[in-house]
């Protein structure tokens, strides 16, 4: 046997591979597993160059993935002034009077909707402590913003709009705004006036967040989106060495799309680098509950819901056809059961060739009749369990009074996903929730809020949801996913073992060693 560039010794390896589910070393070369076994099976491994770690009775696992996160457009949402730890009004206003100016403007982000304790969403409620300042508000979900009289002005926003897409610039009785901003198209319209990072700020910023990423125990993301420089930025990256994270990302597929706009998501499909490339399309079905866009069966409690983002959810379900024909994969933003429903009918109508191609995103609230289907059809579900700490068990929360007592009972699925047979790949929907692979495994098991206890995971479905399942999302469970000889030596090691320790501790556990690409991203000092 060649020698291996990497050889981990001294472990309690949970391959997660049916053939061999338990093991003490493994051997890596070129980026990928040679060997797995005890030590007797990786000494023919060893060379002169060879890096030899003991792992002194550390679990590895296969490399833990977030299936749903934006670490780069994420850099632009997560700027500013940090409002996650805001809970009401007066908190905010606070925060606000304190935050600094970013070339004039107020920015911030990761504000929840019940900081306005069931107002609407207003510039009136903090405009005095702004001094007159523009300023951008991102709130939490990532699908609005709250935005200042200044900043209306700055970016010639005077009224209502009409945009392709569903998207609102909420106006009160006489038609002025009131600073929300409902949806991406909406948003949009401030973009071009807001204070920007420089690329070479984007790029340092990017290896940073990547590298804290591999702290946690990360080896790959799934990213869900693609601005036009990320390639560009990506490829610079890797100019200097490999990245941290491998990166699977997929560009937005909006309404109005044409056939140039598919080819041009087909022709996306062969950019590449060494551990990122692009891999399938996003689309979105509907927007959040809070924020009044989640697509409903029936209308919410405030009589909103009952719209699409696809104004025409046929137009949706060619987009998809086509991209489909082309072998392109799909992960569509779906929340609401009418939005779910209508993606697990496309996927339907493409029939048998549709298994394991497609994937629904976020999936907050679906009746008994949808769950088994994803199973039935081989949709993927990919769920981000952090998100359930948004919401509260007595159903006081924005996100359940909106949905009422039936239909905030049935949040969160996770495990009745599993249960029913639907692979579950599970991640965090960074900055919408803290990156923290282990914060996800956490909260899988113990989910929190409205979801209630009865949808936690076992400590290796979690697990699984993080690995073999994600793998399985993003169309690689023949290679990535497991240790075994041939799969990607992505690995990750922790001081206890994730699938028998207490939830709670796994939210804090050690993380001994990252591996991505057969690279060592982290190593516990």
């Amino acid at each position: 046997m060649p020698a291996a560039d990497l050889v981990l010794t001294g472990a309690h390896i949970r391959t997660l591979d049916p053939d061999r589910p338990h093991a003490t070393a493994a051997a890596v070369r070129d980026g990928v597993i040679v060997a797995v076994g005890d030590d007797t099976d990786v000494r023919d491994a060893l060379g002169p160059g060879t890096e030899r770690i003991d792992l002194a009775g550390a679990t590895l696992t296969p490399g833990l993935v977030d299936s749903h996160s934006h670490p780069v457009w994420g850099l632009e949402m997560a700027t500013g002034t940090d409002l996650s730890a805001v809970r009401d009004l007066d908190a905010l206003r606070a925060a606000l009077r304190g935050a600094g100016r970013t070339e004039g403007w107020v920015i911030a982000w990761g504000l929840d909707h019940n900081a306005f304790g069931g107002r609407p969403v207003d510039r009136a409620l903090i405009e005095d402590v702004l001094d007159g300042s523009p300023a951008f508000i991102r709130l939490y979900d990532g699908h609005s913003a709250l935005i200042s009289g200044a900043a209306l002005r700055a970016a010639g926003i005077e009224g209502p709009r009409e945009f392709a897409q569903r998207s609102t610039v909420v106006c009160d009785a006489d038609g002025r705004p009131t600073g929300h901003l409902v949806e991406h198209a909406a948003m949009d319209l401030v973009q071009h006036v807001l204070p920007r990072p420089s690329y070479a700020e984007r790029r340092a910023r990017l290896v940073e967040l990547l590298s804290a990423m591999a702290a946690t125990g990360l080896t790959g993301a799934h990213v869900m989106d693609l601005g036009d420089d990320v390639p560009r930025l990506l490829a610079s990256a890797e100019e200097d060495g490999d990245l941290p994270l491998r990166l699977r990302l997929a560009p937005w597929c909006m309404p109005g799309v044409g056939q140039e706009g598919i080819d041009e998501i087909i022709a996306l499909q062969a950019e590449a680098g060494r551990l990122w490339r692009v891999g399938g399309a996003k689309f979105f079905m509907d927007g959040t509950i809070e924020g009044g866009t989640a697509w409903l069966e029936h209308a919410d409690c405030h009589g909103q819901g009952t719209d699409a983002f696809w104004p025409d959810p046929a137009a949706y379900t060619d987009a998809v056809r086509r991209l489909h024909a082309a072998g392109v994969r799909t992960a569509t933003h779906a929340i609401g059961d009418a939005a779910v429903r209508h993606v697990l009918d496309t996927v339907a109508s493409l029939g048998e060739s549709g298994r394991l191609a497609h994937r629904i995103e976020h999936i907050e609230t679906v009746p008994d009749d949808t769950v088994p289907r994803f199973a039935e059809l081989g949709v993927i579900a990919s769920m981000q369990p952090p998100h359930t700490a948004y919401t509260r068990a007595d159903h006081s929360d924005e996100w359940s009074k909106r949905l009422g007592g039936a239909r905030a009972a049935r949040a969160w699925r996770i495990r009745d996903l599993r249960d029913a047979g639907a692979h579950v790949a599970l991640g965090s929907d960074w900055p919408v929730a803290h990156y923290d692979a282990r914060e996800v495994l956490a909260t899988a098991r113990v989910p929190r809020g409205a979801a209630g206890p009865g949808q936690g995971l076992t400590g290796l479905m979690a697990l699984e949801g993080c690995t073999s399942h994600a793998a399985v999302a993003a169309g690689e469970a023949d290679r990535a996913g497991r240790i075994a000889p041939g799969f990607r030596a992505d690995l990750t090691a922790f001081g206890l073992d994730p699938v028998t320790a207490p939830a709670d501790e796994v939210a804090q556990a050690p993380v001994r060693l990252t591996v991505a690409g057969g690279n060592v991203t982290y190593r516990d000092s």
